[in-house]
């Protein structure tokens, strides 16, 4: 049945790629049951800045993330799946991260948390599946980072899931990517209040971090969507401010950015953010042909959109022809979408099918690059 926020807590040390953390946690929601077999779980990981509720539920029946997508009748059909979705390790929404207090001081972790890799989520994420017993997984799924995650975790545990689902995601982050987020990372950490890391929770660099957030809303979203969207039009109100507001798009950025302040840890970003750009599948094997051939997955569907300046539609091109194998069943879907990196939160009636015909519907060529 479906279950609000859970913790499980991982006994003894936790080792990760550049550290040891001593019984971290792990937050992590469920909806739907299992089957008779154990073999109906879908494990889902998440962006950089989202919790566990990807889906309200009986327990929680506040909208999730992920609402129009999971649920009893809908793509992910909580009737016929069990799912699970899993807070990353390094965030703040339950999961042991750098705004937790480390057992050995008594102190918040900060920057003595130890360097955050994608590996080390899907570890993580894992562990959850071992604690409610699972020895086999109908699919992984994540979007943005949680793709990037969901790929590790199919190379690193190959056996567990039969099928991986990515979208708007890639095997490594483009140096453009890496720059747009190395300049969010420098507005935080310029900010005289993150005080290199030890900010009070209550005072922390809410400058730097909407900043941060208003240059990720522009990766986030697309040009066209902002021409459609807003044009040219000014605000309401006209701003006293000679350098204030005066465009409906410069209010977005600003709704946007003051909604973000306070309802994320800064550090916890800063971890996550530099967790995206260090990952390479190309390290697990020591070329992207390796990596791909360690993806355990017999299924794939990968989904890109054509307005995305963050994971272009060539990455999500690049990961389909790379899992091709001539043996595993994939399918390619490259979507019109206006909105962007964010097209997958927001553009359910386009999305909405590719899902739904994955998970309900047979593909009927097996082994073969099937492009939608």
């Amino acid at each position: 049945m479906s279950k609000a926020r859970q913790i499980h807590q991982i006994d003894g040390p936790f080792k990760m790629q550049h550290g040891t953390l001593s019984n971290p946690c792990v937050a992590y929601e469920t909806w739907g049951d299992l089957n008779r077999q154990q073999d109906n779980t879908i494990l889902l990981f998440t962006g950089l800045s989202p919790s566990a509720h990807a889906a309200s539920s009986d327990l929680d029946q506040a909208p999730g993330w992920w609402e129009q997508m999971i649920g009893p009748g809908r793509p992910i059909d909580t009737s016929m799946y069990f799912v699970v979705c899993i807070n990353s390790l390094g965030s703040c929404f339950g999961s042991s991260g750098p705004a937790s207090i480390n057992p050995e001081t008594g102190q918040r972790y900060d920057l003595d948390f130890p360097v955050l890799t994608l590996e080390d989520i899907a570890k993580a994420g894992h562990e959850v599946i071992l604690s409610l017993g699972l020895t086999q997984l109908h699919a992984v799924v994540g979007a943005s980072m949680g793709g990037m995650i969901a790929l590790a975790y199919s190379v690193i545990f190959p056996d567990f899931a039969r099928a991986l689902v990515s979208i708007s995601s890639a095997a490594r982050c483009l140096p453009y990517s890496i720059s747009l987020r190395s300049l969010q990372r420098e507005m935080i950490r310029t900010d005289p209040d993150w005080k290199n890391g030890n900010y009070d929770p209550d005072q922390g660099p809410d400058s730097g971090m909407r900043l941060a957030r208003k240059l990720g809303m522009l990766t986030y979203r697309s040009p066209q969507e902002f021409e459609q969207r807003f044009g040219r039009e000014p605000t309401a109100e006209e701003s006293d401010d000679s350098f204030g507001i005066n465009f409906e798009v410069e209010a977005y950025l600003e709704s946007h950015a003051n909604k973000f302040v306070g309802s994320f840890d800064a550090n916890c970003y800063l971890y996550l953010s530099r967790a995206m750009d260090l990952f390479d599948l190309a390290d697990h094997g020591g070329s992207l042909a390796n990596g791909f051939e360690r993806v355990g997955a017999n299924r794939a569907l990968i989904v890109g959109v054509k307005t995305d300046v963050l994971f272009p539609i060539s990455q999500q091109k690049e990961l389909a022809k790379g899992l091709e194998n001539g043996s595993r069943e994939i399918t390619f879907v490259s979507l019109p979408s206006i909105q962007g990196h964010d097209s997958f939160l927001v553009d359910m009636d386009r999305f909405r099918p590719i899902l739904c015909d994955f998970f309900n519907c047979s593909m009927n060529q097996p082994g073969k690059l099937k492009s939608v």
